[in-house]
């Protein structure tokens, strides 16, 4: 039998904390609409782990050989 898929939802502070940015930030992108969110109860807010790392865009290089 095959193994379900289980997406890794965290809270606010542990995605902010993995990666690097603020809870507020994150809010922000929620309100913004860019980041999804999903309400467990009346009070915590999750967010999968691969939609805040799809967040993160690279910058390109000023060198184009770099």
């Amino acid at each position: 039998m095959a193994e379900p898929i289980v997406k890794r939802n965290l809270k606010l502070r542990e995605a902010a904390e993995i990666y690097g940015t603020s809870e507020r930030s994150l809010r922000r992108r929620i309100a913004e609409g860019v980041l999804p969110a999903y309400r467990v109860g009346p009070r915590s807010i999750r967010v999968s782990a691969e939609d805040v790392a799809a967040l993160a865009k690279r910058i390109p290089s000023a060198n184009p050989a770099a």
